[in-house]
């Protein structure tokens, strides 16, 4: 009996002492906030190592049971009903989300290819990691190979680019059709990959045509059975209709789509309109790809969109040899086809002065393009409170060290 009373004692004394804790906290809640050294950042997606999975979308346990059922409904010789996009067809209050976020991107890129004028962008030329604004942060994580041993960054001029960081996908001409091969990966037409979701989901662009279905196809013990006609008697196969091959065309889609010219010279205008395409273009592309399937390699960036991923031989992460260059395929989410790349949030009051390393854990990371924006005059979402890390305050470096 004794050592029973002797731990209840104990948990009576370690409850008093939480509640005279969070007692004092409410006191001097002030002190405790404003000093914390805790991370909050927990929105950001964490820099995996280069032997590191990427976090799966749907758990191990669960893909499998996934496998079981279907195999066993592969065993039974009956129709498996499948309903859009997976019988070919379109997903119709989808189609109008496919033209907002089309439109959501050739308005972002507008935006930051004419703010990039305005605010510098650096990137570093070792690691690559990206700051926005003057001067550069002097935060010591280059701790690649090639880097000093001081681990400082060496900084060179970045753009568009680094800020949006371009992530491809391979065309498909029809969606539901066979993976494209290693012996085509050079016939292949590679676009943006959000762009490839919003052609999948019914927005038509000339240059990359793709086959829109009048019949769905069906499933009779796992395989595919399409009775369409592969090119309707009211359509000819022309020149300008292929099945693979649209590299050769002289006119590049990329150029027109980032060549919309923005007549406003308000700065902080043009800011408050990107940060609303990139929420637009975000939260679209997520709705869409809760439809419309995405994958993504589990080592590299790698992603194609579509109910199956590609069979070229091109990756280059941990290992590879070993897949002989096959990727592993998953699920995809929003931050792979539209990679955040994490940089320091700046606050106004910091003025020109460079973020130093002394104090590198009470400054707030945001996505780049959404740090852009900031810096030009929009205000910031209620969704990126935790990750800037205003309500923390930066003390001065003869206070650092006085800080517990």
């Amino acid at each position: 009996m004794l050592p029973r009373h002797v731990q209840t004692l104990s948990d009576l004394l370690e409850r008093v002492k939480l509640v005279q804790f969070s007692k004092l906290r409410g006191i001097h809640g002030h002190f405790c906030l404003w000093y914390s050294t805790l991370s909050t950042c927990n929105e950001m997606p964490k820099k995996l190592n280069k032997f590191e999975w990427k976090p799966l979308v749907t758990s191990f346990n669960e893909l499998k049971r996934e496998a079981r059922l279907k195999k066993k409904e592969r065993q039974k010789v009956h129709e498996t009903i499948l309903q859009p996009p997976e019988n070919g067809m379109l997903v119709k209050n989808l189609i109008p989300v496919a033209h907002e976020v089309f439109a959501a991107r050739c308005e972002l890129l507008s935006c930051v290819s004419r703010l990039v004028n305005y605010t510098a962008i650096y990137v570093c030329s070792l690691c690559g990691e990206v700051h926005v604004g003057h001067p550069p942060h002097k935060i010591k994580t280059c701790d690649v190979r090639g880097s000093p041993s001081s681990k400082e960054h060496s900084w060179v001029k970045g753009g568009v680019e680094h800020v949006l960081p371009l992530v491809e996908s391979f065309h498909l001409y029809d969606r539901i059709g066979r993976a494209v091969s290693h012996n085509e990966m050079l016939e292949v037409d590679r676009i943006p990959a959000i762009v490839e979701l919003c052609v999948q989901a019914g927005f038509d662009i000339p240059e990359y045509p793709t086959r829109r279905r009048t019949f769905p196809v069906y499933c009779v013990a796992g395989r595919i059975i399409d009775f369409e006609k592969r090119f309707p008697k009211e359509m000819s196969l022309g020149a300008d209709i292929e099945a693979h091959g649209f590299w050769h065309k002289k006119k590049k889609f990329n150029k027109d789509t980032n060549s919309m010219v923005m007549h406003s010279d308000d700065i902080q205008a043009i800011a408050v309109l990107g940060m609303k395409a990139w929420e637009k273009m975000c939260t679209g592309a997520s709705k869409l790809m809760e439809k419309y399937d995405v994958q993504t390699c589990g080592y590299c960036p790698e992603v194609q969109v579509g109910p199956k991923g590609h069979r070229v031989r091109n990756c280059q992460a941990f290992k590879h040899q070993m897949r002989d260059g096959q990727h592993a395929w998953q699920k995809a989410t929003i931050n792979d086809l539209a990679p955040p790349v994490c940089v320091y949030h700046i606050r106004d009051q910091q003025g020109n002065k460079p973020l130093v390393n002394e104090l590198k854990r009470y400054y707030g990371m945001l996505p780049a393009v959404v740090e852009l924006f900031a810096q030009a005059g929009a205000p910031v979402g209620k969704n990126y409170a935790s990750m800037m890390r205003e309500d923390v305050a930066i003390p001065e470096m003869d206070e650092e060290k006085w800080v517990v």
